[in-house]
């Protein structure tokens, strides 16, 4: 038995009917060099014969009575691929906005518990340009839930699955798999109670440990290093913060790679991942000007960071930091804007030293974040005051040579992820051979007039461009970010010194 971590789980609680948490892909491949079109059938056994290199492909969870602890991934015994795969054919409504509309249909709905937490839908049918009708291909429409993987490992599990070569690989047949048996309940609750009595050893060693190596300093240390930069729910309202319902709308831009290096070339001591989301801060900047939105607060995003390393790397499952990131939309000037948005990234420190956001959870239950959020959620804090964040953003490298399935080339990959409660947007940025597709999940009930998000994309970067040629060399940062961060660091620690000074009593009395 492999058990969930913490964060892995606090996904799996998150999950309501209008919040599925999985993690969506829609992947576009070119047939039209093929002389026979790739039949369902032979991907059906392609995938069969590829099923080794993705383990968690054949696993399914297993719960503990009452919630006695997180649950555990097992194989399934009853394992059918086909109870994973569905056909659809586009017929003569094969356009590019047809499939769009599919998938959002699609990824509308939870994955099924009782089964590995993964589904492929092929779609026959479709054509890459809607005015050329030789232009034949294939899309494949993937669920993957956010409990197995992260956007990173995505990336991973789809360059595993496919092939880098035009020349197709043959298809052997699968390689003999014997499911482990699974655990007996008496096991399973065995487990958890020792689990359980592990945890009232590690909060008392942890609270003895601290208190007695000069508790202030040490934690002072620690409080450092994690991304916070900002009081909680300081974000300002957007239209992006309220209530959210099960509909979805995936909308999507290309750009070219090159264009944003030259930016970041120009703009000096900055990053790629700086220039991306200083695109889509223009970008969102836009939108809320347009929608009679409050541009004088800057925007705050959540933007996770991968922790992966060779001493610290699974296969699957969730290895992130996560920091609150100033996103600077009060600043009119675009390329200015960049430079800030480094500086704020810089000066909370987790591109040096981030911190996995499943240790941060080891002493915080799964199930407690997850009451967290639906209490968020509940009480409408997010509407009633101020929400923690306004938008995820999460940039994704991937591979810049061309994929392949069975010969058939993919020529272009959407990615999706969850949207939370009082979280109507999305944004995931995902590079494939040179570009760069900007995607926006979001909740059309929320998102007034959500497909004009993909006009702004060139926009903005036009601004961004005009404004970095003329831009004056860099100057020194504004010091208001660090004292900013220093007040929040000597409140945290003014509220943890009393509450260790009540566990240190209690303990020793």
């Amino acid at each position: 038995m492999r058990q969930l971590s913490e964060l892995d789980a606090s996904f799996l609680y998150l999950e309501s009917e209008t919040t599925p948490m999985h993690i969506g892909g829609i992947y576009l491949f070119d047939a039209s060099e093929q002389k026979t079109p790739l039949a369902f059938s032979t991907f059906v056994a392609y995938l069969r014969s590829r099923l080794h290199v993705v383990p968690v492909f054949r696993q399914r969870l297993k719960e503990i009575p009452i919630r006695l602890g997180r649950p555990y991934w097992i194989d399934d015994p009853n394992f059918s691929i086909e109870r994973h795969l569905a056909y659809v054919n586009l017929g003569e409504n094969g356009q590019r906005d047809t499939l769009m509309t599919l998938a959002s249909k699609i990824l509308e709905e939870p994955l099924k518990r009782d089964r590995p937490l993964w589904h492929i839908t092929f779609v026959d049918g479709f054509r890459l340009d809607n005015d050329d009708p030789d232009s034949q291909g294939f899309a494949l429409i993937v669920k993957l839930h956010h409990a197995a993987i992260d956007a990173f490992s995505g990336e991973d599990i789809l360059s595993n699955l496919l092939e880098y070569t035009p020349e197709p690989r043959p298809i052997h047949a699968p390689r003999p798999w014997h499911p482990r048996p699974a655990p007996s309940e008496e096991r399973v609750i065995l487990q958890a109670g020792a689990n359980i009595l592990k945890t009232p050893v590690q909060f008392t060693a942890l609270a003895v440990n601290a208190a007695q190596a000069t508790a202030r300093g040490l934690i002072q240390k620690q409080l450092r290093k994690l991304p916070m930069p900002f009081p909680l729910f300081a974000a300002p309202h957007s239209p992006f913060n309220r209530q959210i319902t099960a509909n979805r709308q995936i909308v999507s831009a290309n750009v070219d790679l090159a264009r944003l290096k030259a930016v970041k070339a120009m703009l000096g001591d900055v990053t790629l991942n700086d220039v991306v989301l200083g695109l889509c801060a223009e970008t969102l900047r836009r939108y809320t000007a347009d929608h009679d939105g409050d541009t004088r607060k800057s925007l705050i995003a959540m933007t996770p960071i991968s922790v992966r390393s060779n001493s610290l790397r699974r296969a699957t499952g969730n290895q992130m930091s996560a920091m609150l990131l100033d996103l600077s939309t009060c600043e009119p000037d675009p390329a200015l804007r960049i430079r800030r948005i480094h500086w704020n990234a810089v000066a909370s420190e987790p591109y040096r030293e981030a911190i996995a956001a499943d240790r941060l959870t080891e002493l915080l239950p799964s199930t407690m974040l997850a009451l967290s959020a639906r209490l968020y959620s509940e009480l409408q804090i997010a509407q009633r005051y101020q929400p923690a964040f306004n938008l995820p953003i999460t940039n994704v490298p991937g591979p810049q040579v061309p994929l392949y399935l069975q010969g058939a080339r993919l020529v272009q990959q959407y990615n999706t992820a969850p949207l939370f409660d009082s979280m109507g947007l999305v944004i995931v940025a995902v590079s494939y051979q040179g570009s760069l597709t900007l995607n926006f999940t979001l909740c059309p009930d929320v998102v007034a007039n959500g497909a004009s998000l993909a006009d702004y994309i060139e926009r903005s970067l036009d601004a961004i461009e005009t404004a970095a040629n003329s831009l004056e060399p860099e100057e020194d940062p504004e010091e208001g970010s660090a004292s900013s961060h220093q007040t929040l660091t000597d409140d945290v620690l003014t509220a943890l010194e009393g509450v260790l000074k009540k566990a240190l009593h209690r303990f020793r009395a």
